[in-house]
């Protein structure tokens, strides 16, 4: 009896561990800055963006905090859009405080000939080392359970769309054409989480222009379930082309906004019209827009601004059968939806 007993612990043992997690997205606030981070249910751990430098090293160590309360000890793979500094800016101090195994980024900045941006493409190469890996468009993240695939990245996108995708996009007719951008921003590492049902957009701060590349004429990204809004809620009109958006038609939308950074009311009309849309949750409320311009306060992780801002983020846990639930990290207020 005690054999057979003992046998039977060490299978429910091994069932429990052996258990796979749900798909976990968290969102830190760091005041307008970019911080993603992504659990898969294999445990695995990708970190994208570190949020700004200095204020004694605030952004990482709340980056660090996140990390934590998802059980982790260590970041498997820490990706960087871009070479801004509320993007990689945190970047060393974080590293100070949480193991990474891998730094992925676009490649070359191509800001380097100014001297801020020098100083971030150089802290950068030296922090990351021989473990640096550059991606580009196709290419594919190694994080068991889910699939990543790369649409964006040193300024250019996919040259064919994605499995289901590329369908004639309606909304490029008299779409507003934008000129080139030249600066960071453009060569921003963008993908599409897969996990069953369930899409996750993610494309840092993307251009309008390079949006348009993947919207028209064809839409090479196809529908998604949940849409992280590009460059902080469209930063003033430098991102968030209508023709792209409204194409993709995400479910859900995260704002990962700063109080009086991104997220405009025009931008907040944008996503407003998104066919099907059901919910738009934000970082911050943006200060400068009236109520109807700004997600429900119940789907806002942060109301104040300054020393009263709390710094709460916000939590998506994806289930294998493509429900996900939201959470405000502020006021504990959840919402589950189904993946369509």
């Amino acid at each position: 009896m005690l054999f057979r007993n003992s046998v039977y612990l060490i299978f429910a043992t091994a069932t429990l561990f052996g258990q796979s997690r749900n798909l976990e997205i968290y969102w830190t606030d760091v005041e307008g800055g970019g911080s993603t981070l992504i659990v898969s249910p294999s445990g695995q751990a990708l970190l994208v963006d570190t949020g700004f430098p200095g204020n004694e090293d605030r952004d990482a160590r709340r980056i660090e905090e996140t990390i934590k309360s998802a059980g982790l000890t260590k970041l498997d793979i820490l990706e960087i859009t871009h070479y801004h500094g509320d993007h990689v800016g945190g970047a060393a101090a974080l590293a100070k405080l949480v193991p990474v195994g891998k730094f992925y980024d676009h490649g070359d900045s191509i800001e380097a000939a100014t001297p801020q941006g020098a100083q971030l493409y150089d802290s950068w190469k030296a922090l990351a080392g021989n473990k640096r890996v550059t991606v580009k468009p196709g290419d594919t993240l190694p994080i068991r359970g889910i699939d990543i695939t790369i649409v964006s990245a040193g300024g250019e996108v996919i040259s064919k769309p994605l499995p289901g995708a590329g369908s004639p996009n309606e909304y490029c007719k008299d779409a507003q054409i934008k000129p080139e951008d030249k600066t960071e921003n453009s060569q921003s590492v963008g993908w599409v989480l897969t996990y069953g049902k369930f899409k996750f957009l993610d494309l840092g701060d993307l251009t309008w222009d390079r949006e348009m590349t993947l919207a028209c004429p064809v839409n090479k990204i196809g529908t998604v379930t949940l849409f992280q809004a590009t460059h902080h809620g469209f930063s003033n009109g430098a991102s968030g082309a209508p023709a792209f958006v409204w194409a993709v038609k995400p479910q859900v939308v995260v704002v990962n906004n700063g109080a009086r950074k991104g997220f405009s009311a025009a931008a907040y009309e944008t996503i407003a019209k998104v066919p099907g849309l059901e919910d738009i949750w934000q970082l911050h409320r943006a200060v400068a827009s009236d109520a109807a311009h700004n997600a429900a306060e119940r789907l806002t992780a942060n109301l104040d601004e300054g020393t009263a801002d709390p710094g709460k983020g916000i939590k998506v846990s994806v289930a294998k059968d493509g429900k996900f639930t939201v959470v405000n990290l502020r006021n504990n207020f959840s919402k589950t939806y189904s993946s369509r």
